[in-house]
């Protein structure tokens, strides 16, 4: 009975395996024992020497022997090329040819085969072989008459842009004819439209203190104008500095006897009549108040 489980438990595992593991296709031509089995390969093969795959685990080492008389290039050919493949070509080749070459012209035998798609990597130059002193290289930005034709066909099979509008127009169900007035009614619009924008744009930008000068002159040009102060200000300093100056022009003046700075009034001791009036008055009230002291007593 433990033979019979552990075979059953075996039988699960192992078909459990064979959804996982799955055979080679072999190709046309092949030996299917030089490819290895991969049922042996994961030890759930049970046809053995039936199977038409190889159980042998060195056939993955061997590889297929190189034919030394043939050359896979020479079955490719420049139309299954693209462009990446023949620049690398022309590069490969363009070595030999790139010794000691006294002009950039390039050599039109070389641009003719690229163009009859017979340039190859066993094409030979028939002016000198390796020998020619032109160069056989494609020029920067080069494209094939093929390819040129291809274009020009492409292009002229795209509709011109004028039938496309016609057609999208065509397409459109309701439709207004364009007159002047309602092109001025439009062009009104988009110019309020664009008014609108900068009005709110420059309110924007006035809002986040960002406004530019132009800017803050077209919108408040008082801020530009000096005000009465600074005019004032101007005239005082100016007003100051001309008594310096005047001092300066007395100081550098001849010193001498002169009455220039004499003034024109006496200091005399005597008094005018109103003077002696006031005078009369305030002794009378000061007898006066020393009287009555002197009644009350």
């Amino acid at each position: 009975k433990k033979k019979e489980e552990e075979k059953a438990k075996e039988k699960e595992l192992n078909d459990l395996f064979k959804i996982a593991v799955t055979q080679p296709k072999v190709p046309v031509g092949v030996d299917p024992k030089s490819i290895l089995c991969e049922f042996y390969k994961a030890g759930q093969c049970v046809k053995g020497f039936k199977c038409k795959f190889s159980h042998d685990l060195n056939v993955q080492r061997k590889g297929e022997k190189i034919d030394i008389y043939s050359d896979k290039r020479d079955q490719e050919t420049m139309e299954d090329w693209d462009q990446a493949t023949l620049e690398k070509v022309v590069e490969s080749k363009g070595k030999e040819y790139q010794q000691n070459k006294p002009t950039d012209i390039v050599c039109k035998y070389f641009l003719e085969a690229v163009e009859k798609k017979q340039y190859g990597w066993f094409w030979v130059c028939p002016n000198g072989g390796k020998d020619c002193h032109y160069r056989h290289a494609l020029p920067p930005g080069y494209v094939l008459k093929s390819q040129m034709k291809a274009l020009i066909e492409e292009e002229s099979e795209k509709t011109p842009i004028e039938d496309e509008i016609e057609n999208q127009r065509a397409k459109l169900k309701t439709s207004t004819p364009m007159t002047p007035e309602l092109f001025m009614e439009w062009k009104k619009k988009k110019i309020a439209e664009r008014d609108e924008g900068l009005a709110a744009q420059s309110a924007e930008r006035a809002k986040n203190d960002r406004m530019s000068g132009r800017e803050l002159f077209m919108s408040d040009a008082s801020l530009f104008v000096d005000d009465a102060e600074a005019y004032e200000k101007y005239q005082r300093e100016e007003e100051s500095d001309a008594p310096e100056n005047k001092a300066n022009s007395d100081s550098a003046a001849p010193t001498g006897p002169s009455t220039a700075g004499v003034p024109d009034d006496d200091d005399d001791d005597e008094l005018d009549i109103d003077e002696l009036n006031e005078l009369e008055a305030s002794l009378s009230k000061t007898s006066i108040q020393i009287q009555e002291p002197s009644a009350e007593t």
